[in-house]
């Protein structure tokens, strides 16, 4: 499991060659339009500060131009920043010199990426191992790791096909098998599934989710797709214009929408798939029976079991399993079709 999260603290990027010249005229308000005007430099990235937690998927997401691939970009300095710190494990990455960013690359971080980046020369397990290659691991322990990362993400009996004689679905699947191989700490993800048909899209989260629950890597994930953001993130940052508009778990930020911005984006989400029993539960009154859900399920999921179950109530209990609260059929139906604004705010305080 990842020993660190990543800190990213005060973080601006302005493209253009007086970059630092004009970070205290946008700390002091010029805007991104006022900059390019004025100036001839654009603003990239202003103000950021987020905590990616260790072990979990972080998902930065907006639309075209927000800043998100931007931001992944500094995480290993393949863009470098004008002010601010990425810290990890004490490091402030910003302020590593050639040596230690080299290293830090190699070692620490690996990277899946929208158009899969595949050589196309190479075989599957050649693919696969390329970044081992690069690191001087022994052959024989570099194919013995590759071999396994690709029967991992499913793609047993293909090390021998080149990159053209597979699926999109499948090019991805190498490129997530690269990554893995290596064995980082951190799993950066830019736009990493955008390219795929939305059914192979789909197939490709689980996937990860299904490692990600084994192996508690760091993953700062890239996407404009809400619904994609909320089925991965277990934290989520929504940019606009370069700036962090909003940014807690994807339950906070359905419920709870920052401004008319993420209310636009979160109105047509599937509620059901996002809020969890204990949210809207009732406190416990007498002794509890019946069918019991773990708090932590989603309404979709606790509506499916119980009426499998031919009940209209449940009881709802915590992570050691004991009872916390009831739920019924037709709260859960209620919270699942409210809009969101005032009344979900209410709900999330209560």
């Amino acid at each position: 499991m990842a020993s660190q999260g990543i800190e990213i603290k005060g973080l601006y990027k302005i493209f253009g060659n007086r970059a630092r010249d004009y970070v205290d005229a946008v700390k002091a308000g010029m805007t991104k339009a006022e900059l390019n005007e004025k100036h001839g430099h654009v603003l990239g990235l202003k103000d950021i500060n987020i905590s990616m937690p260790a072990g979990g998927i972080t998902v930065v997401m907006g639309l075209s131009g927000s800043g998100k691939s931007t931001l992944i970009r500094h995480i290993n300095r393949l863009i470098e920043p004008t002010v601010g710190e990425i810290v990890y494990d004490g490091a402030d990455i910003c302020r590593m010199n050639e040596k230690d960013l080299r290293e830090f690359r190699r070692h620490k971080t690996a990277m899946v990426f929208q158009k899969f980046a595949l050589l196309p020369h190479r075989t599957v397990i050649e693919n696969t191992v390329y970044g081992l290659d690069i690191q001087g691991v022994p052959r024989a322990d570099s194919v013995k790791r590759g071999q396994y990362w690709i029967e991992r993400v499913g793609l047993a009996g293909f090390e021998k096909h080149y990159p053209n004689q597979l699926s999109g679905g499948m090019q991805q699947r190498v490129g997530l098998a690269r990554a893995l191989a290596n064995d980082a700490d951190i799993l950066l993800m830019d736009e990493a599934y955008s390219a795929l048909d939305p059914l192979i899209r789909v197939d490709m989260q689980t996937v990860l989710l299904d490692l990600q629950a084994e192996l508690k890597k760091t993953v700062v994930f890239i996407t404009h797709d809400l619904d994609e953001a909320l089925r991965l993130g277990d934290k989520i940052a929504i940019l606009r214009d370069g700036q962090v508009v909003q940014q807690g778990t994807g339950q906070e930020i359905v419920l709870s929408p920052a401004d008319d911005y993420i209310t636009a984006f979160v109105k047509e989400v599937n509620r059901g798939r996002v809020i969890r029993a204990k949210t809207v539960m009732r406190p416990l009154e007498g002794a509890p029976d019946g069918l019991r859900l773990a708090g932590s399920a989603t309404l979709e999921s606790a509506a499916k079991r119980m009426t499998e179950a031919g009940q209209s109530r449940a009881v709802v209990t915590d992570e050691d399993g004991a009872p916390v609260g009831t739920l019924d059929l037709p709260t859960i139906i209620a919270a699942m079709v409210t809009p969101a604004g005032h009344e979900t705010e209410k709900m999330a305080a209560e």
